[in-house]
């Protein structure tokens, strides 16, 4: 091409009159050739719309009509990215919408008269086009198959990215029939496996994905698609609608074994409750050309998007053991419904977190699943917003709505989401527009809500018909078209006359080292005098140059004075050296919740931050070894999303100790779902374990019925089998050893902590370093100096046992025991038991909380108790609704009874 400054050269551009300039402009518009060499150069190098700064030459005059067309094309095509998705054909139910009152030609000054018109355009269409052709790209890309959202996205070269990917006419033909056939075989497996459990278990529940059959040839293609993009590990989470589909045409699930649990036969070494089958998970490696692809499928309860979270935390883990480099190698990918996805408040949470420091995962590709009603629920009633995907765009991120009978869009679709991914790390949705054949189950007749809509899904062919339509037109012979599904039928009825692959049940990869059993053997979490003083001297050290408040400063210096000086350890040096000797020892630590960086109560402090700059420093950096990693992260205001993000966490990070917080502990029932159906019961259900520990401040302040309460009646409530351990830790030192051990045993069960609050700074709760350094977590505590001369027992747990020991001072009450539960669960009876033998048989036990008679550990331990102590009495405040009062003088005065009764009654 010729360059500009040539063209210049060629002839003198000064002499030539503007109207002839424009006329010959116009003539090549109409008829390049027409016009000499080296002004169709000139006129090829001129964007008359947008570019015009690119040409170092005078702009040819436009007259006011030719200025408002051109304007007028460029707002033409603004419209149709941004509105053009109203007029695509995604719901196969619905005839498609001819046009839109905001696209017609008289919005934007232009007519029938201009269809015909050359305009140059952006780089992104023809260079010379037609208006008639730019509206048919237009069209084809933007309200055909697929809807787009994009023009939300903030970021211009995002909005571009997309616009050069999307915008060249996508050409059917760049699809192989190799790829045609494959698509054909996957919608087969898809439709004749649930019509096949259909016939041969007609009476059981599956939760048919029979109407959305599309959603496993895009599955497959993401999965294939992963390694020729850099993705070595993808996580699934979705819920159980496709489910067993997912299973044996994603995961490679042997039909063998899913027959098997339709005949309730596969229950060989699993130890637990087990779980219905469309609630399980799996995982396998995929082979391709490309490379490898470990996929897993996360176990997940019916609580729709509950899994959400977990999956997420499940990828992040993975992502921090490896290197910052690589962790768009890990995919989570998650599966929802439409119903679910507007109207669940975890896709909020969960979505928030996608671009945060601590927990984001280099961004989650979402499918949408849009059946088009919920249970018996239509769209109208269950959002208030056009698209179910609407929440999704508080991201601002791409929004890909696809005709749920158009695989070849969706695989379409799906290159362009996993590249867009791996590009900016960001989220991206792709809603697939499709229907439910049957009701919400099997079972379930739809007609009788939705009549007029299942008459039409009732005579609607499967997608895979449908399909082998197309491609029979296109010329794909019919014995070819025929063989694949015979051979998909003859897979089917060969697996079901064969028994089940017998898979080994048990832990794996970095679970390996860990046992399943839980055991009361105590484990040493000692730590030598030296080890602790070097610790302790540097976390006290700051960087040159690093200014820390002045409060704070003191307060580290003091934390290491009372370790050189062996002098009192409150609660927060206990916490942190804890930590510490973990990091020194190679175990990474990460913890998190509201304000957890400095506790809610100021007594943590584990990140500084500089008075001058606003830098930061995290003294516990300094301490780690062995590639060991200590994260403390300030989560958002959620409780349910992150609490599943850091469980999720805690599976795949079984050999560190994974912590989240909680503001105040009764703000844990926010996240009841994640506590009953995955923490308190993963491991019965699914074989999942756990080692998350749960830290939940608790203790009756007089701060009113919100932060007084942990409900620890409702986690005993779910204690059994040894599923989990339940502490309430009464000094630094059994806090420092409790930490260590979750660490350090054989096994992996979730931890319990009620944490103080008022303790955190009271002048008895305080440990020496020796009690640090020596001896182990206590189950029962108690110090009898005569038991012979003991008349009433008082057993207790937690902050009580300090107003309890200040009474029995004041009143010098020596024939009082007081004896301390340290583990609430699994409780040692036998403890308590060895306790009491050397007692008088004539002595009075009684049981003495600050909580209601109804609430706290008194409706757990009564019948348990009562079988070590013959009888035991209840002091503690009565039954209530409500856990604690709102006035400070009524708190003070009810708290004072409850201690005078356990001297007097």
């Amino acid at each position: 091409m010729t360059h500009p400054q040539s063209i210049q050269n060629a002839f003198n551009i000064s002499s030539v009159s503007g109207p002839w300039l424009d006329a010959l402009y116009q003539q090549w518009l109409h008829e390049p050739e027409s016009v000499g060499e080296d002004w169709q150069h000139f006129f090829s190098g001129v964007n008359f719309a947008i570019d015009t700064h690119r040409s170092k030459l005078p702009t040819p005059p436009l007259n006011e009509t030719q200025s408002l067309k051109i304007s007028g094309v460029q707002s033409l095509i603004y419209r149709y990215r941004s509105i053009g998705h109203l007029l695509a054909c995604t719901d196969p139910l619905s005839p498609c919408l001819l046009d839109h009152p905001l696209l017609t030609l008289s919005n934007f000054g232009l007519d029938q008269s201009d269809l015909d018109v050359i305009f140059t355009s952006r780089r992104y269409l023809k260079p010379r086009a037609t208006l008639r052709e730019i509206i048919a790209t237009l069209h084809e890309t933007y309200c055909h198959e697929i809807g787009v959202e994009f023009m939300h996205i903030q970021d211009p070269a995002e909005r571009q990215w997309l616009i050069d990917r999307m915008e060249p006419c996508r050409n059917r033909s760049e699809i192989s029939k190799e790829d045609q056939l494959h698509l054909l075989e996957k919608l087969y497996e898809a439709s004749l496996f649930e019509s096949f459990l259909q016939r041969r278990f007609p009476a059981q529940k599956r939760f048919s994905l029979e109407g959305g059959e599309i959603l496993i040839p895009v599955l497959d293609a993401i999965v294939r698609f992963s390694p020729s993009v850099g993705i070595h590990s993808v996580i699934f989470g979705m819920s159980h609608r496709g489910r067993l589909n997912v299973l044996a045409h994603i995961l490679g699930k042997p039909y063998e074994n899913i027959f098997a649990e339709f005949r309730d036969a596969m229950a060989v070494g699993f130890v637990g409750d087990g779980d219905v089958k469309y609630h399980k998970g799996y995982s396998t490696d995929r082979n391709f050309p490309d490379g490898d692809v470990h996929v897993t499928l996360a176990s997940n309860p019916s609580h729709l998007e509950a899994v959400n979270p977990v999956v997420e935390g499940k990828c992040r883990a993975r992502q921090d053991q490896g290197s910052p480099a690589d962790r768009r190698q890990i995919l989570p990918f998650l599966i929802h419904g439409d119903g679910a996805f507007a109207g669940q408040g975890s896709i909020m949470e969960t979505l928030n977190m996608s671009r945060l420091d601590g927990y984001s995962t280099c961004g989650t590709l979402h499918i949408v699943l849009n059946n088009q009603i919920g249970f018996t629920t239509a769209p109208r009633d269950s959002r208030s917003t056009l698209y179910a995907t609407d929440i999704a765009k508080m991201l601002a991120c791409p929004v890909f709505h696809v005709q749920g009978e158009s695989p070849e869009a969706a695989l379409h679709i799906v290159r362009l989401a996993l590249d867009y991914r791996q590009t900016y790390g960001r989220d991206v949705v792709i809603e697939l527009v499709c229907y439910r054949r049957h009701g919400h189950n099997e079972g379930d007749e739809p007609a009788f809500t939705q009549p007029l809509m299942y008459r039409q899904i009732n005579s609607r062919p499967t997608v895979n018909r449908i399909y082998t339509d197309v491609l029979a037109d296109e010329g794909v012979a019919l014995p070819l078209l025929n063989d694949i599904e015979k051979r998909v039928v003859m897979r089917l009825e060969e697996c079901f006359e064969s028994p089940p692959q017998i898979r080994a049940i048990g832990f794996h990869q970095a679970w390996g080292s860990l046992s399943s059993e839980y055991t009361s053997i105590s484990v040493d979490t000692c730590v030598s005098a030296e080890t602790m003083l070097l610790l302790s001297r540097r976390l006290a050290e700051v960087p040159p140059g690093f200014s820390p408040h002045e409060k704070i400063h003191l307060l580290i210096q003091k934390r290491f004075e009372a370790v050189l000086k062996n002098t009192e350890i409150d609660w927060g040096n206990a916490e942190i050296l804890a930590y510490a000797s973990l990091l020194n020892e190679g175990v990474s630590v990460r913890l998190s919740g509201q304000d957890s960086q400095r506790g809610t109560f100021s007594h943590r402090h584990s990140v500084l931050h500089d008075i001058n700059n606003g830098s930061t420093f995290m003294p516990l950096t300094s301490v780690t070894r062995d590639n060991a990693v200590f994260q403390s992260w300030d989560s958002p205001l959620s409780e349910f999303g992150i609490l599943g993000f850091e469980y999720g966490y805690s599976l795949e990070s079984p050999l560190d100790l994974t912590i989240w917080e909680a503001q105040f502990g009764d703000f844990a029932n926010g996240a009841q779902v994640i506590i009953d159906q995955f923490i308190a019961s993963g491991e019965t259900k699914w074989n999942r374990a756990s080692g998350l520990v749960l830290l939940l401040p608790h203790g009756y302040e007089g701060q009113g019925a919100e932060h007084s309460s942990a409900r620890i009646e409702r986690f005993l409530q779910l204690c059994a089998v040894n599923n989990m351990i339940v502490a309430n830790p009464s000094t630094p030192a059994q806090l420092f050893h409790l930490l260590r051990r979750q660490v350090k045993q054989s096994f992996r069960k979730p931890l319990i902590i009620f944490t103080p609050k008022s303790l955190l700074r009271h002048p008895e709760c305080v440990s020496s370093v020796d009690e640090l350094c020596n001896g182990s977590f206590r189950e029962v505590v108690a110090v009898c100096a005569d038991p012979s001369a003991v008349r009433r027992v008082v057993i207790c747990t937690g902050k009580i046992y300090y107003d309890l020991w200040e009474e029995q001072n004041k009143r010098g009450a020596s024939d009082v025991f007081l004896i301390r539960v340290e583990q609430l669960f699994p409780l040692r009876i036998d403890l308590i038991h060895e306790e009491l033998s050397c007692l008088p048989d004539d002595v009075s036990c009684f049981w003495v909380q600050e909580e209601p008679e109804n609430m706290g550990a008194w409706q757990y331990v009564r019948s348990i108790l009562a079988e070590c102590c013959g009888s035991i009495r209840f002091i503690g405040r009565p039954a209530d609704s409500c856990p604690a009062v709102g006035s400070h003088h009524l708190h003070l005065q009810q708290q004072a009874e409850v201690v005078n009764y356990a001297f007097e009654v």
